[in-house]
């Protein structure tokens, strides 16, 4: 389980141009505007679950917990790892956690390990179909990029 921002700057890397273009120009927004999604995927299925939001806090940390336990197969247990973002520990979390306790453990990576994180592979991947060389006029065009990139899995 992680957190990613999608912005609407885009990002360039590397690209196929054809010969006949000899100085190709990629429009870039100057803009730090962002889309904010929390996802999450299954090991044992390959399962993703997102959910975009504004910003990430400990009460949209909360509500993202709330859709995974509603996606979760009956009769099964969950283990979250997740990086040590301050709002993972929230005082907020503490009666879901206490109500789920049988069902939700929470493991915590090392400090500076969000390679050990499994779903940043999906933001990787999810970058490169969605936000790599590609301009965006409106924060909305950004978010249907990256639902649409989303909605294909």
């Amino acid at each position: 389980m992680d957190e990613c921002h999608f912005q609407q700057h885009g990002t360039r890397c590397r690209m196929w141009v054809p010969p006949e273009i000899k100085a190709p120009v990629l429009l870039h927004a100057s803009t730090r505007k962002s889309v904010a999604c929390f996802g999450a995927v299954s090991l044992s299925s390959g399962k993703f679950v997102r959910s975009m939001c504004e910003k990430f806090d400990a009460v949209t940390f909360e509500t993202f917990l709330k859709t995974l336990l509603r996606h979760r197969s009956h009769d099964t247990r969950m283990v979250l790892v997740l990086d040590n973002a301050r709002y993972h520990h929230a005082v907020l979390l503490k009666p879901l956690l206490r109500k789920y306790r049988a069902i939700l453990t929470l493991l915590f990576l090392p400090p500076y390990s969000p390679q050990l994180a499994p779903v940043e592979r999906v933001w990787k991947l999810a970058r490169r179909l969605a936000t790599h060389n590609r301009f965006f006029a409106t924060l909305d065009d950004v978010l249907t990029a990256v639902s649409t990139c989303f909605d294909r899995w």
